[in-house]
């Protein structure tokens, strides 16, 4: 009795496996986008025409250190660099001494300003400081071999 009751569990478990394993497959997830457009376009955008410069950048990382200079003395400390981790995700795995080029425990304006757009350095291909909706799908549209078929192989099966 129990060595019926061994083989008939050792066959339902396999008949499950049999029949799970295929619909694994079929609803895996489907490929992340890219990283660097998670959260949308960036909101350093200032005109919002789609087109990222280096100019709005500044701009934008120039008022986020004025908001996060609580003290107002010209420079961020590690403790108001966290302010500026939180204002904007794409900020918030920044590291302070990254910015703090001197490595002398503050960032100046001029330090935070000019340290370039990490989204514009892996956008910009033709390198005019300017990052293009072109140049943003041609960096995220997959590389395929060039000796791949462009198109299925028709048959008798796959009609269209």
């Amino acid at each position: 009795m129990s060595y019926r009751k061994s083989v008939l569990g050792l066959g339902m478990t396999m008949g499950l496996l049999l029949t799970a394993g295929p619909l694994a497959f079929a609803q895996s997830p489907a490929p992340r986008p890219d990283a660097m457009l998670n959260n949308g376009p960036p909101v350093w955008d200032a005109n919002h025409d789609g087109v990222y410069t280096c100019e709005e950048w500044k701009s934008f990382m120039d008022r986020l250190f004025t908001s996060a200079d609580s003290n107002h003395n010209k420079s961020l400390s590690p403790a108001e660099f966290e302010a500026v981790k939180k204002a904007d995700a794409t900020l918030a795995d920044a590291d302070f001494g990254y910015f703090d080029e001197n490595q002398d425990g503050k960032i100046t304006r001029n330090e935070f300003v000019e340290k370039p757009s990490a989204f514009i350095l892996r956008f910009d291909k033709n390198g005019d400081c300017k990052v293009t909706q072109e140049e943003i799908r041609a960096a995220v549209k997959p590389v395929t071999d060039p000796r791949a078929p462009t198109e299925r192989p028709r048959d008798r099966f796959h009609p269209n």
